[in-house]
């Protein structure tokens, strides 16, 4: 919704200062439920949130902590990739129901980004109640649960 890609070298003193304050920084990515339908989409440009512009900031920003914001359909599985290749990318995953994960995601989650991922509500677009069963039904083991919900949240915000 802000109109811009966050790769664009404009920022980079933005990105430049926060990566100095060693704090993180959170970005949206995918499409956004703010202006569909409506004429224009009020302007968002859905391209602006590709997981390219993530990929290219992290290249360009090594030690900058970035947290991408939601799944990032349609590119989940472009998400996915730059969650691998970029250390300094973490992932959360508010703003969609857990069953409708991508087989991929749900798979990786588990497996190669166990240390990456973190817990997301979108609250109260989802609520609570509906939220937390979901994730109970993706069935992983508590241990996972406990790195989703509140390790790595810990770990990768300095919490």
């Amino acid at each position: 919704m802000g109109h811009f890609s966050v790769d664009e070298r404009k920022l980079y003193p933005l990105w430049e200062t926060i990566n100095e304050l060693k704090v993180p920084v959170m970005i949206d990515v995918g499409t956004t439920g703010m202006g569909a339908g409506m004429p224009g989409g009020l302007g968002a440009v859905i391209r602006h949130a590709h997981p390219a512009a993530i990929d290219q900031l992290a290249a360009d920003f090594p030690n900058l902590n970035i947290v991408a914001a939601h799944p990032g359909w349609p590119w989940t599985e472009e998400m996915l990739a730059v969650a691998l290749h970029k250390g300094n990318v973490s992932w959360e995953l508010s703003g969609w129901a857990p069953k409708y994960f991508p087989e991929a995601l749900k798979r990786d989650i588990k497996g190669r980004l166990k240390d990456k991922i973190m817990f997301g509500s979108d609250y109260p677009s989802i609520p609570y109640d509906r939220i937390f069963k979901e994730w109970k039904e993706l069935a992983y083991s508590d241990d996972l649960m406990e790195k989703l919900f509140h390790q790595n949240a810990e770990r990768i915000l300095g919490l």
